[in-house]
């Protein structure tokens, strides 16, 4: 990974990465942003000295609870999954393979493709800086767990746009993308006002009596006027190999500009995070700048 992209990757040194995304404003005021920003929240945590009685219970000869005494370390994730590969074969004596050759273990598991003791370790981002655009796809990945803002429970204060990769370096399509921004933004504040004041003055246009109960139902009727440049935050979880699955599938040269982009920095974070389990990745750059990523073991 070349040092600029190093360079994006921030609190690597915490075992959490992430890449932040600046927020900027309109002229009027109108918050949006240009990059998503990806969080990992949280990993896997391993306690193996509960395994030690269940290692004792085979036969001493088999020297099974020297499996405990392992002299190098590898990450959480990482051990979570060799041990789950290993229960299967009973692989916890002298002649198995130990954590200073986990680099071979994993690349083994990807050249046959037994992924699924990848599914053991997950991985929970909160993403931001997409649009509605990305989330919509993003959701067909249903091996993912997901938590999005709701546009039916959250007030307009809270809404931000997000500008796609063409137009930003575009002055016109840069300035039409402000221009329908502040316009969305103020339909949406006007249409909302709009109704509660209907509401008000008697007309049960709302159907709704309690105040949280009339604010829910005017944000569910208002957010008809928003585009698919809306932002939409959500947490993500996903195991090892599903996280897999969409890098492939999302930092993939063919895939739409906007969430190869979110891609891209998920596999950064990722690979930060633990390089045993991703590290068959390679960067390409493609024509106009931007990066996507290869791997030899695709489906593992």
């Amino acid at each position: 990974m070349s040092h600029e992209l190093r360079a994006a990757v921030r609190g690597v040194e915490t075992g959490y990465p992430y890449i932040p995304a600046p927020a900027l404003t309109t002229g009027k005021g109108t918050p949006y942003l240009r990059s998503p920003g990806v969080h990992l929240l949280a990993r896997p945590a391993v306690a193996l000295q509960s395994v030690g009685e269940f290692l004792q219970g085979y036969d001493p000869a088999l020297e099974f609870p020297q499996y405990l005494n392992d002299p190098d370390e590898i990450s959480p994730a990482a051990q979570l999954c060799k041990l789950a590969g290993q229960v299967c074969y009973a692989s916890f004596g002298p002649r198995r393979t130990y954590n200073r050759d986990a680099a071979r273990y994993f690349q083994n598991i990807k050249e046959s493709g037994h992924g699924s003791v990848l599914e053991h370790a997950s991985f929970s981002f909160l993403i931001y800086g997409i649009s509605r655009s990305v989330t919509h796809e993003l959701v067909r990945h249903r091996h993912l767990g997901f938590s999005q803002l709701s546009q039916r429970y959250v007030s307009g204060k809270v809404l931000r746009f997000v500008e796609r990769p063409e137009f930003q370096n575009d002055p016109e399509l840069h300035a039409m993308f402000v221009e329908r921004i502040d316009l969305a933004a103020e339909q949406y504040n006007r249409v909302a006002e709009m109704l509660i004041e209907r509401q008000r003055s008697g007309v049960e246009i709302l159907s709704a009596e309690a105040r949280t109960d009339l604010r829910k139902k005017v944000q569910q009727a208002a957010r008809a006027l928003l585009p698919n440049e809306t932002e939409a935050p959500m947490v993500v979880t996903g195991n090892a190999r599903a996280w897999r699955h969409v890098i492939e599938m999302r930092a993939n040269e063919h895939a739409e500009t906007e969430i190869r982009a979110l891609a891209f920095n998920l596999y950064l974070c990722l690979s930060a995070a633990d390089d045993l389990l991703f590290n068959d990745y390679e960067i390409v750059t493609l024509p106009d700048g931007t990066h996507a990523v290869e791997t030899p073991y695709r489906k593992v």
